[in-house]
């Protein structure tokens, strides 16, 4: 439903957009990651047909950003990180616009307004001022005005900056229910957490380039050994069990913080057993030991540099 095919967007000397190229199929939820300035909404810009490419295509639906803009526009939503909003205009009245925009007409344009009102849940807000809404329901009423018209793909930029616990939690629920109706969903985020939990797909991109892409649990083990988090406390000074840890082969990024060790451990759980079992034997004492998988952010941390451009 979405495909990117070596797409280039250069804005003199930066390459905001660096030869990227990934897929997206119908019901996923794609999260496209990375830090400020990375290339993400100007892909996303490209995708909704609002900027053009100087190499490379974009494809939504089988129909290209370059040659059927139009078809494209039909049937792609876009939310943007910041939308306008308009004096004395109302709810309704605002989705009413957006769907005479979309051609909507008669019984058409009426059920579409009823159907996005229901499912973003601003039915009792409809005569509201959309100036007066609160942060979490402007951002319900942003995205009822890319769903006006039906359409199969969503690309949303950043739709949960900003959100308290309740709405972010709420958005999430719906773009779940959007994937579960067949919807594809592109979404960026900085609220890692949450796309690990929400995400079919995950892609990365750093200064323009997609660094990696591909399930959660298979960006959790590109290119290198699985690995745990190990968090380690002791009744004493973790200095010789730092000493000790460093020699280790299977040990990666140690950090030591009063009596506690914090470090990656590679291995399966059995080794992880046996690495417990040495301490003791080593003479160390032990009041806690715990593993955790590794998580996105984690992950994100590993596969980026924090390079700007």
């Amino acid at each position: 439903m979405i495909e990117l095919r070596g797409l280039h967007r250069f804005f003199g000397a930066t390459r905001a957009v660096d030869n990227i190229s990934f897929e997206v199929y119908r019901g996923q939820v794609f999260g496209y990651i990375g830090p400020n300035g990375a290339g993400k909404t100007t892909s996303m810009r490209i995708l909704a047909t609002l900027d053009l490419p100087n190499a490379g295509d974009a494809l939504v639906d089988g129909f290209s950003v370059v040659d059927d803009p139009d078809r494209v526009r039909h049937r792609l939503g876009f939310m943007p990180d910041f939308f306008g909003t308009y004096a004395n205009v109302n709810v309704r009245e605002y989705l009413d616009f957006f769907a005479r925009a979309y051609r909507l007409r008669g019984d058409d344009r009426e059920a579409a307004i009823r159907r996005v009102m229901d499912f973003t849940r601003l039915d009792g807000l409809a005569e509201k001022p959309i100036d007066g809404l609160s942060k979490g329901m402007k951002q319900r009423l942003c995205l009822g005005r890319a769903l006006i018209h039906d359409p199969a793909v969503l690309v949303l930029d950043e739709p949960a900056a900003g959100l308290d616990p309740r709405a972010r939690i709420e958005l999430r629920e719906m773009i779940r229910a959007l994937a579960d109706r067949g919807k594809t969903v592109l979404i960026s985020s900085h609220i890692l957490t949450e796309l690990a939990e929400m995400c079919d797909v995950v892609g990365i991109i750093e200064q323009g380039k997609l660094v990696a892409v591909g399930t959660v649990e298979e960006i959790q083990r590109q290119g290198q050994t699985p690995q745990n988090l190990v968090e380690v406390r002791l009744l004493d000074s973790v200095e010789p069990l730092g000493n000790w840890l460093a020699r280790r082969p299977d040990v990666s990024q140690l950090h030591l913080d009063g009596q506690a060790a914090r470090f990656f451990h590679a291995g399966a759980p059995d080794a992880e057993a046996d690495l417990l079992k040495a301490m003791i034997e080593a003479g160390f004492r032990v009041v806690a030991f715990g593993t955790r998988r590794r998580t996105l952010e984690d992950v994100f941390m590993q596969v980026t540099q924090g390079l700007v451009q």
